[in-house]
């Protein structure tokens, strides 16, 4: 399989639980309803949770500040990846894109493709 993580900033000018609420309520089912247009066949989103846990990790490791979130989406295959460069792909591709412009800091988030490997 193949996976997109996508590591999530909000945009400084909303809360997070504002955020977490758009991403969720909003921006989770246009994902879902152009799932086949882009060829994937899971998205999950991870929202950050117990903040006091998180800066625990920090100084023994000399991590910088968390992310608010990751998403991933998969592929089965390389050929339902490239689903996405149809027209109706493209289409979907660039909505989704509008879309985070509205909770997604981008010059402080990451994305990156990835080949799982399934260890247990």
């Amino acid at each position: 399989m193949y996976k997109m993580v996508y590591c999530i900033r909000k945009r400084a000018d909303i809360s997070v639980e504002e955020f977490q609420r758009y991403w969720l309520e909003q921006h989770g089912p246009k994902v879902r309803s152009v799932a086949a247009e882009i060829g994937a066949r899971r998205y999950v989103q991870s929202h950050t949770r117990l903040p006091e846990y998180n800066e625990a990790f920090r100084p023994s490791r000399g991590l910088g500040e968390p992310y608010d979130g990751i998403t991933e989406l998969w592929w089965d295959s390389m050929e339902d990846f490239a689903k996405g460069n149809s027209p109706a792909g493209q289409d979907a591709a660039l909505m989704l894109l509008e879309d985070e412009r509205n909770f997604i800091d981008f010059p402080n988030s990451c994305v990156f493709m990835t080949e799982e490997f399934e260890i247990f």
